[in-house]
């Protein structure tokens, strides 16, 4: 049986320095900054979620600034194919999840299981 779930919020942001973004959005939401460089290249930080909630995410971006959503999933082709049966459009595979385009023209990604947060 696949398992799908919302896994992330992600805030793109087109700057040049992340780490200032990460501190307005710590501020801004009242979270702390959990990891200020996520992959080890400075385009990702996270910033603390409880257990029970998606991670909150910031990404150094190229295109506009905007939010979007990571579909987690234990099997991705599958949830992929049921996505694109539903109209949505495959847009790139990049590191290891898809970019997806849904028919209402929104960004979203489908990633693997993430690691459990701790608690």
């Amino acid at each position: 049986m696949r398992r799908d779930r919302i896994s992330a919020f992600v805030l793109d942001c087109k700057v040049d320095d992340l780490a200032s973004a990460t501190q307005f959005w710590s501020a801004a939401l009242g979270r702390a900054v959990a990891n200020p460089d996520q992959d080890g290249d400075g385009r990702y930080a996270e910033l603390k979620t409880g257990a029970d909630e998606p991670f909150l995410l910031l990404q150094k971006v190229e295109h506009e600034s905007r939010i979007h959503l990571d579909i987690e999933t234990d099997d991705l082709d599958a949830e992929v194919a049921r996505l694109e049966a539903l109209g949505a459009k495959r847009i790139a595979f990049v590191k290891r999840w898809w970019v997806m385009q849904a028919p209402t023209g929104h960004r979203f990604c489908v990633v693997r299981k993430q690691a459990a947060k701790p608690g």
